[in-house]
Order: structure tokens, then C-alpha cells, then sequence
């Protein structure tokens, strides 16, 4: 069983004017069709493996056969991040969230505007390429954490609730080297339906 693309939710321009579509038809169409493409790759090589699901498998990197681990990691980890990525962004988004993952914000975070600086933080802390996320720990509670290069919080052990990608290739095109500014117009694009379906998914 190979892994497939989700469809796009939403057109390639419909995250403008905050990310442009030329960007989102390059990161979508070619950036993470080859991560899913190497990984498909990989799996084929060890069938013990393809009924597992994505989840399964960055959830414990030991079960994956040494001579096809690293690739598993850097492109199964870049086919399952940018799933989340595109899923929790979408047109006529932002504002702040409500229901349960709202409450837990407030509660853990002081704000929402203080969880906003803190995520911000965590993406311009970043060095180099990589994530900021707002995952779920085993305990239920919620931590701002980043990963490098397409690591996961699968791999700590943790359920990620919203991520945003601070490579360069999902921004540089409209931001250049502004990840500052990208980080603050993120915020116009986060479904937080989404993201509390899936804050009460993993309670």
C-alpha cells in the first residue's frame, strides 16, 4: 500500500494575500509530492511496513529498517507535517479560537496574544530549517516546541494540534528573509476548526 497526496483543500491562490499561490503550487505540487514520492520509494523496498499507518510509523522510528530509516524520517516526517500544514490553514480563517482548544490556549498560555508570541518565538528561534508547533503531550497538556529539518512530534511522543513551516520555501517568494512577517500574517490563515477537531480528537 503506497501513501497518497491529500487534495489541497482550497486553490492555489486562496491563501493570498498572505501566502502567494505561486508559492503554495510550488510547496504543495513539488516540494511535498517528492517527500512522498522518497517515501514511497523507501516502503517499497520493506513490505512489513506498508500496512502500518504514517502516524505508526513516525511514532517509533526503531521499527524502520536501518538502510531506509533516515529517509523515512526526513520525507515520511515532510509528507505527514505539511498534511497538518495545509489541513490547518484555509481562506476567510483566523481571528481566535473558541470551544475547548480555546479554553486550554487561555488557560495554559496566560492569552491568546501571549501563546501568539510564544509560537512566533518558537518559529523565529528556528535556526535554519524546520517547525513551530503547538502539540499535545500524553498528559493532555499543551506545549509550543519546534522540530528541526521534518521531524515530528510524533517522535517526542506528542500529538500535534497546529504547525506552521518555517523552511524558507514556504515563504521566500513573497518574504524573502522576512520569517518575521510571515509569522504574523500566518495568523489571518489558521482554521481553527481544524485545529480543535483535532484537539478533541486526541483526547
Amino acid at each position: 500500500m503506497s501513501f497518497e497526496m491529500l487534495p489541497l483543500p482550497y486553490a492555489f491562490d486562496a491563501l493570498e494575500p498572505y501566502i502567494d499561490a505561486q508559492t503554495v503550487d510550488l510547496h504543495y505540487s513539488k516540494h511535498h509530492a517528492t517527500y512522498l514520492k522518497n517515501l514511497n520509494d523507501a516502503l517499497a523496498k520493506h513490505t512489513e511496513l506498508q500496512n502500518l499507518s504514517i502516524e505508526q510509523i513516525l511514532s517509533d522510528l526503531n521499527r524502520v529498517p536501518e538502510d531506509i530509516r533516515t529517509t523515512v524520517r526526513n520525507n515520511g516526517g515532510g509528507y505527514y507535517n505539511h498534511n497538518i500544514y495545509w489541513a490547518i490553514m484555509g481562506p476567510n480563517q483566523g481571528g481566535e479560537p473558541a470551544g475547548r482548544l480555546g479554553e486550554a490556549i487561555r488557560s495554559t498560555f496566560g492569552s491568546f496574544s501571549s501563546f501568539q508570541e510564544q509560537l512566533e518565538k518558537a518559529g523565529l528561534g528556528r535556526f535554519g530549517s524546520g517547525w513551530a508547533w503547538l502539540s499535545k503531550r500524553p498528559d493532555g497538556s499543551l506545549v509550543i516546541h519546534s522540530t528541526p529539518n521534518q521531524d515530528t512530534p510524533l517522535a517526542e511522543g506528542m500529538t500535534p494540534i497546529i504547525g506552521v513551516d518555517v523552511w524558507e520555501h514556504a515563504y521566500y517568494l513573497k518574504y524573502q528573509n522576512r520569517r518575521a512577517e510571515y509569522l504574523k500574517n500566518w495568523w489571518n490563515l489558521v482554521n481553527w476548526e481544524e485545529a480543535e477537531r483535532r484537539f478533541q480528537q486526541t483526547s
